[in-house]
């Protein structure tokens, strides 16, 4: 006998060995129709797959939570056979699921078209309503090899080759098209319904090595539904009408060149933006109790392998050489072993050298230690992505060194700074998780065991619900990740908060206790924004560049009607910017229709329109970004609401 357990607790017996397709039926028959695979003990399994062991069972249907990523895995076999249908010769190579679709890599010498995608797309949906039965089959290794070097499918012949030797060669069949594979699949193609589309072809490197060939990759997405597809394709469209490299240009904030890889050349109204942020958070840091430091760019060698940083993330840093006077006559020389420089990639070695600098009491902690810190990572060329991913960044950053028994006041204090900046920020929708500890990392299992556990304690004491990340924490200690939802439904990791008892102690980093004997402080690594770069970009994709009053590079455009209105025009511009607001003018010779047109496309939030009623009756016409109404009012009316509008979230009701 062989006893079932499903999610309700309910228990149904079977004379031996059971699949899921038996399962589902025994439930109910509407269940047996929506079932795609089955869940036992945790593992997603074939629905045909045989259970001959007592367990645990759910049945997977399109609404579970694990039925995407099979929709999604048999969606790129799906693309796969279209291909080789179509194009005989091409061989498959590899086609896992990502982030939202999946990709398939294939080798032809020919390269795929737009129409070829358009094609494929076609074959697939014909596929589907042919409903090819899915079966898996067991190989012998050799005889899969020989097989896959028989038809021509050396890459697969390679794969199965480096299979470690007690690992299964597992074939997937759909009809009589099969690939190698681990699985799980769905019962047929016909499961796998339409809401699926083909999106760009690119090129790829055979194992991700340039020194190999050269493969067509195409990428294709998947949902359950038409409606969450629609809804995809939806947000990508708005996701490249908010592309902020695209307004970036549109906006004059910025722009990038080869001569500077992974630096923003920041233009002045891209930098308002900047000071308008550094001002704000400055003020929230100082009304927290932060001290602010500035610490050197380039530091020795040494002081990174002391902190373990050389040995963890040398590969990241830049690196240069230390050079020393020479008494010879060819100049100077290398200081030689050890002699070596390297660019800041982060502020924390620098700012455990502060805390060192005299004798620090129990009494004297917490230490915040604030700095914005100009860092340099060698990213590499293909990760770098305008202002989201980038080699020199600045960091709203700052650690607090405290006592073990402050680690959770703290974090409530960060937390609660961290809920008040985003809410300023527009940005209320934040999902929390702890990353514990890497394959790779500093410390012991004991330390790193205190560490996750003070983290964990201190979010169930601020009343935070949080997933945990296994394996995502920093190489020196576990980390608090902040994932913010914007406007368009996409997720954004921004700001961290880090839990570190390494770094004081390969540093030797002491306080003396009440007992007059000296301990380790706890070193907690936090920021609100991360980087600026990063959230100024993040701030104008979830506004579309259409940025609050007060962080708007430009504030106000005063443009006229007339001519006859342009010293009227310039004389309220005077009064607007003496009242602290940014205002440009525009009297130009142009209709006014042009001139709204063309300020709104920059993004600028009130355009006040003065022609000769207006200068009469010493009014304004004002018309709000995004909005076709315009309200008309006295000019005294409209500074007062504009400037108290301008004020910063954190003074407005100071």
């Amino acid at each position: 006998m062989v006893a079932i357990t499903l999610p309700d607790g309910s228990v149904r017996q079977f004379d031996g060995a059971v699949t899921g397709t038996a399962i589902a039926e025994d439930i109910s028959k509407s269940l047996a129709k929506k079932a795609l695979a089955i869940k036992v003990n945790g593992e997603v399994r074939d629905l045909f797959g045989e259970i001959t062991d007592d367990a645990n069972v759910e049945i997977i249907t399109r609404e579970h939570e694990d039925a995407l990523d099979i929709i999604r895995h048999d969606t790129a076999h799906l693309m796969a056979q279209a291909v080789q249908e179509l194009f005989p010769g091409t061989q498959v190579t590899i086609g896992p699921n990502i982030t939202d679709g999946f990709y398939y890599d294939f080798a032809r010498d020919e390269p795929f078209s737009s129409d070829d995608l358009a094609k494929i797309e076609k074959r697939m949906s014909q596929i589907v309503d042919e409903g090819r039965a899915t079966r898996r089959e067991i190989w012998d290794r050799d005889q899969s090899i020989a097989h896959f070097n028989e038809i021509g499918e050396k890459y697969k012949a390679e794969i199965i080759a480096d299979l470690p030797a007690d690992e299964d060669v597992r074939i997937y069949y759909h009809g009589d098209w099969h690939d190698l594979c681990r699985g799980p699949h769905l019962p047929t193609t016909r499961h796998i319904g339409k809401a699926f589309k083909l999106m760009k072809v690119a090129g790829a490197y055979w194992r991700g090595d340039h020194r190999n060939a050269q493969l067509q990759r195409i990428y294709g997405t998947a949902w359950a539904n038409e409606k969450d597809l629609k809804a995809y394709l939806h947000r990508l469209e708005e996701a490249e009408k908010r592309d902020h490299r695209k307004l970036g240009r549109e906006m004059d904030l910025f722009h990038f060149q080869v001569e500077a890889q992974g630096s923003v050349f920041w233009h002045p109204k891209g930098y308002i933006i900047w000071r308008e942020l550094e001002g704000y958070i400055r003020r929230r840091l100082d009304a927290d109790g932060y001290g602010e430091v500035k610490s050197p760019q380039l530091l020795d060698s040494k002081l990174w392998e002391l902190s373990g940083h050389w040995g963890k993330f040398r590969e990241n840093m830049f690196v240069v050489p230390d050079e020393v006077p020479s008494t010879e006559e060819e100049g100077p020389v290398f200081s030689g072993e050890g002699g070596l420089m390297a660019l800041k990639p982060m502020n924390c070695p620098a700012h455990v050298q502060i805390f060192k600098q005299g004798i620090k009491s129990y009494r004297d902690l917490p230490i915040r230690m604030a700095e914005f810190g100009c860092c340099h990572r060698n990213e590499a060329h293909g990760a770098l992505h305008g202002l989201l991913r980038v080699r020199q960044m600045t960091q709203d950053d700052a650690h607090i060194f405290c006592r073990e028994d402050q680690i959770t006041d703290e974090t409530r204090k960060f937390l609660d700074l961290f809920s008040r900046v985003y809410s300023d920020m527009g940005m209320t929708d934040i999902a929390y998780k702890l990353a514990t500890r890497p394959e790779m990392r500093a410390g012991d299992d004991a330390t790193w065991d205190r560490a996750e556990k003070a983290l964990a304690d201190a979010l169930t004491a601020a009343g935070l619900e949080f997933e945990y990340a296994e394996g995502e924490g920093a190489f020196y200690g576990p980390k608090l990740e902040f994932h913010l939802t914007d406007a368009i439904g996409r997720t954004w990791q921004a700001g961290t908060y880090q839990l570190d008892y390494v770094l004081p102690e390969r540093l030797d980093a002491t306080y003396i206790d009440e007992t007059g004997g000296k301990q380790r402080p706890v070193m907690l690594h936090r920021a609100v924004f991360g980087t600026f770069e990063r959230f100024i970009g993040l701030l104008i994709e979830h506004y579309a560049g259409k940025l609050p009053l007060w962080l708007a590079p430009v504030q106000i455009v005063v443009a006229t009607i007339t001519s006859e209105a342009d010293e009227y025009a310039e004389k309220i511009a005077q009064e607007f910017r003496a009242a602290g607001l940014r205002v440009e003018t525009d009297t130009r010779n142009e209709k006014i229709n042009y001139k709204v047109r063309e300020h709104s496309h920059a993004k600028v939030p009130v355009i006040a329109v003065v022609g000769a009623r207006e200068a009469e009756e010493i009014k304004v016409s004002l018309r709000r970004l995004g909005e076709k109404a315009q309200s008309v009012l006295p000019l005294e009316e409209a500074l007062k609401i504009l400037s108290d509008e301008a004020v910063a979230p954190d003074l407005r009701n100071q």
